[in-house]
């Protein structure tokens, strides 16, 4: 790349870890390069999980520090993607007001007990279109406001995580849309606040601010983090903020405006999001059934998807066997796998079992004794089972959307971290019987920085910026095999999702 290309930043934060990514565009190719990665993930201090915001904001300003460094005088704008669900709370004169919970931490679990007594499921649903999780931001305020939290008493505004660290990096408070849609307070239809049914849960509303698109134009640096990083007059712009649309925003498909796409999506990760990109929402008493979302997405558009407990469950079985002596790299774990029988040990990955067990292997182990299946004997069966289950889950959520769309879905773009795993990528396009597509691998981090580009000018949309990650990131295809094997399996695999 030329030392003239444009350079957009783009911190990017994940459940396990961080990292700030530069993008150097030339005008018709982008090129990353890490500058700064750090390891993320909740902290546990009395009986409480929650994220620590000022060792999160240290990381971020070394990111920043060394771009400045690296890119003196050529940085055009930073924006700041994350996780959903999770906020903070400001009080009087801007005071945080603590840290962050961690979306696992147990305060919401049961909650839909008290919720649905106060409001019925069907009601929370007509009026946001959100899949039903116990983390919700919606079930973590009730949550603080069952257990009396003086925290919410005292807060006067809320912000999400990433609208907390734009406000850190501007001293601008700002609501992003696609973020907000993953609070279930959020009405996507009329594509503002759902205050009502807020109002309905005895919650406050005055915390809420203004939404703002991905895409606008915050404001600049403010001077002590622009003195400390050197990014005077660096402008930062909001991408799409939550995660997954930033990364939905970089697969790399052409579809006509107006036209039914014949492809989805699944982003893979620690958690598999799969859906379709859609002009509208879909609020249908079928959607409700299916426990569907509808979140906000770029340009306008939603994202109709489905949580999937993803690589999860390989990553913790693989942060068990290191606890106890057994340390193995992903490599050799998924050569371990390859190196299985096929199709022996079967699991539900979305299992309440699988949320957060203190032992990920013998979970898995003891859930394939309980259904009378073969139990797993080796760690490479063990992996096995949880990534053709895995497929087989894609194959279940991939006919709901083919239904709620009312049509085919011919190929499966995978993006993120889960398209290095090549074992899991050609077991999907088994499961499915579809063309699977995967790539690019840091879909995120180029979802937020080519929204930079667009609200820029760099860019005229977000059509050409995916025509540009076409031309700038290779991508693998996968076509599937032994179909009839897969089909057997997924009959079983039914049978234990409906048991």
């Amino acid at each position: 790349m030329s030392d003239n290309s444009q350079v957009f930043l783009a911190a990017d934060l994940g459940a396990s870890s961080g990292r700030v990514v530069a993008g150097l565009f030339d005008g018709s190719q982008l090129s990353l390069e890490e500058v700064y990665r750090f390891d993320n993930g909740g902290v546990v201090a009395a009986g409480r999980m929650q994220w620590d915001l000022l060792n999160q904001w240290q990381h971020i300003l070394r990111g920043l520090r060394a771009a400045g460094g690296l890119y003196s005088g050529r940085v055009a704008s930073v924006g700041v993607d994350t996780w959903g669900v999770d906020f903070a709370l400001l009080g009087r004169n801007d005071e945080l007001l603590g840290n962050p919970y961690h979306y696992r931490d147990q305060r919401t679990a049961g909650i839909f007990d008290a919720a649905f007594t106060i409001v019925p499921r069907e009601e929370i649903f007509a009026a946001t279109g959100l899949q039903f999780m116990e983390f919700n931001t919606l079930y973590q305020l009730l949550a603080m406001k069952l257990q009396n939290s003086p925290l919410l008493e005292m807060a006067e505004s809320l912000l999400l995580m990433p609208d907390l660290f734009h406000w850190l990096l501007t001293g601008i408070k700002a609501n992003e849309f696609s973020n907000a849609s993953t609070t279930q307070f959020y009405d996507p239809t009329s594509r503002s606040w759902a205050r009502e049914l807020l109002g309905r849960f005895g919650l406050p509303t005055e915390i809420l601010g203004q939404l703002a698109q991905p895409g606008t134009l915050l404001g600049p640096i403010q001077s002590g983090v622009a003195d400390d990083t050197n990014l005077a007059g660096v402008e930062v712009i909001l991408p799409g903020t939550h995660d997954t649309a930033s990364a939905v925003a970089a697969v790399p498909a052409a579809s006509k405006p107006g036209e039914r796409p014949d492809w989805c999506y699944i982003s893979s990760g620690t958690w598999s999001l799969m859906g379709v990109e859609t002009p509208e929402p879909i609020i249908t008493p079928r959607c409700y059934e299916l426990n569907f979302t509808n979140e906000g997405g770029i340009g306008g558009t939603t994202r109709v998807l489905k949580n999937i407990t993803g690589l999860w469950l390989v990553q913790e079985c693989r942060r068990n066997w290191k606890q106890s002596g057994r340390e193995y790299g992903w490599e050799e774990l998924i050569r371990r796998a390859g190196e299985t029988p096929p199709l022996l040990s079967l699991v539900n990955p979305d299992d309440p079992l699988f949320i957060a067990p203190k032992d990920m292997p013998a979970a898995i182990c003891d859930y394939c004794a309980r259904t009378g299946q073969i139990v797993p004997q080796s760690e490479g069966a063990v992996i096995r089972a949880a990534l053709e289950s895995l497929a087989l889950r894609y194959r279940m959520v991939l006919g709901y959307l083919e239904e709620l769309i009312g049509g085919q879905i011919n190929t499966i773009h995978i993006v993120g971290g889960g398209t290095q795993n090549r074992l899991l990528c050609q077991m999907t396009a088994d499961a499915t019987n579809r063309r699977v597509v995967a790539g690019p691998v840091e879909a995120t981090a180029i979802g937020n920085l080519m929204m930079q580009a667009v609200a820029r000018g760099a860019i005229g949309s977000i059509a050409e910026a995916r025509e540009v990650i076409r031309h700038s990131f290779a991508v693998q295809v996968y076509k599937p095999k032994l179909p009839q094997a897969w089909a057997d399996a997924y009959s079983r695999f039914e049978r234990l999702v409906a048991g």
